[in-house]
């Protein structure tokens, strides 16, 4: 199977002096292209909103390309990529009847391809408003272990798509490099040489959790974070200056540029216990349900459990690792050890199983589940009518095995059905 894997590398680059003004120019024109044809494709709430790339070309092109004078073709045409993909978003939202508006655009962020901009390993020439501009990029000394020598630098990889940022506080221009490569990578189909690493992901306490009970990351001080960013923004838009305003802008990124790292940190933990345990899966709750569960005061937390499995499905793919969402159902009720199933089992972060007295951390309890799940899944899509081979799924100490011969359903009310190669009697809660 062939995986065709991105990643973004951000790289500062050494733009001229006197060409500053060219890029600010430019973006000022691509921001317009894009703020007008959010106008001409937001109908709603009368009529259905225009989220075709080409209808919106069709439309308003023309009419942009002599708004803008110099503004390159390409430019044009992924400005209003950006304001249809946007909208198509929004759509999306106001569907699961989320509240959203009308995209506005006023940052600096333009998008390049290699029709605009030709990339080079140490170097970018991008198109403007005056001509194009040639910028080194400010590498460090020594790049080996760090993503410019990982991907920029890596000529198994080639430049995509990729966007150019401004940094008003430093004065200073990025590029954010996307680099994608194709790799050959095997995924398991035969349920006996799988073996299922279960996330169970927390809006308190810890981020996730897995099924080796390794607990990664901290939900309390990701939450606290936010609170304090939402706490000065809101100061600042009571102020309502104009430097004002530019701090706003500033802390929001700096605060989306935080927690997007943060997170990659925790999707690398994931990965690095995946390897560990020699795991060829990796499950997940399935989100849209799991919005279910989330009450509307808590849609970053929403957005935190899709940007950590995205980010965990990116390096997965490098690692020849398939990533799987299971029904989330009776996880957290589920006794991971006799399937008996009742609220009464779980007492905020302690799990007491009413019925064999088995007790655990009530977050491994249920990444053992979400494991679970995935490993009967996989198991039942053999094709095989025997259904002899067994799957299995990652424990601290050990695997557990689940076997079709054995198990007639995934019912939480189902008696004792799984079997163990190894001792687990250093499982926590074991």
């Amino acid at each position: 199977m062939v995986w065709e894997v991105a990643r973004t590398v951000r790289v500062r680059l050494d733009v001229p002096d006197d060409r500053k003004s060219d890029l600010h120019a430019t973006n000022t024109r691509f921001q317009y292209c894009a703020n007008r044809t959010a106008d001409w494709a937001w109908r709603y709430p009368e009529e259905d909103c225009v989220t075709s790339k080409n209808k919106a070309e069709n439309a308003i092109y023309d009419d942009l390309r002599k708004e803008t004078d110099d503004l390159h073709a390409n430019l044009v045409q992924k400005a209003i990529k950006r304001a249809t993909d946007d909208i198509d978003n929004c759509v999306d939202r106001l569907a699961d009847g989320e509240n959203t508006s009308k995209p506005e655009y006023d940052t600096f962020s333009i998008v390049y391809d290699k029709r605009a901009a030709t990339y080079y390993r140490d170097k970018v020439s991008l198109a403007t408003v005056n001509g194009r501009v040639e910028c080194d990029y400010n590498l460090p000394d020594d790049p080996d272990g760090t993503p410019h020598g990982e991907y920029l630098l890596n000529e198994d990889y080639s430049f995509a798509t990729s966007t150019v940022h401004y940094d008003g506080e430093s004065d200073e221009f990025y590029l954010h490099a996307t680099m994608e490569r194709e790799i050959d990578a095997s995924s398991p189909e035969k349920a006996e040489d799988s073996n299922v690493l279960g996330v169970d992901c927390n809006v308190d306490d810890h981020i996730a959790v897995t099924s080796t009970g390794e607990f990664i990351g901290n939900a309390d001080y990701l939450n606290h974070q936010r609170r304090e960013f939402e706490k000065r923004r809101a100061s600042l838009q009571q102020t309502g200056t104009r430097n004002a305003h530019l701090t706003y802008q500033r802390i929001g990124d700096r605060f989306g540029r935080w927690s997007d790292d943060y997170l990659h940190r925790c999707s690398k933990e994931i990965i690095a216990e995946a390897q560990r345990h020699g795991c060829t899966h990796i499950a997940f709750e399935d989100l849209a349900q799991i919005r279910e569960r989330i009450s509307d005061g808590k849609k970053f937390q929403q957005w935190a459990f899709r940007e950590l499995q995205e980010q965990t499905v990116n390096k997965a793919e490098l690692a020849g690792i398939v990533v799987e969402t299971v029904e989330p159902s009776y996880t957290s009720q589920q006794c991971s050890k006799c399937g008996c199933t009742l609220d009464e089992n779980r007492d905020g972060q302690q799990f007491a199983c009413l019925d064999c007295s088995y007790t655990a951390n009530a977050d491994y309890n249920a990444a053992k589940n979400v494991a679970r799940k995935l490993a009967l899944k996989l198991q039942r899509g053999q094709k095989s009518p025997a259904g002899g081979a067994f799957c299995q799924y990652a424990l601290k100490s050990g695997i557990m095995t689940v076997s079709a011969t054995e198990v007639a359903s995934d019912t939480p009310v189902s008696v004792e059905r799984e079997s163990t190669n190894k001792p687990t009697t250093s499982v926590v809660g074991s």
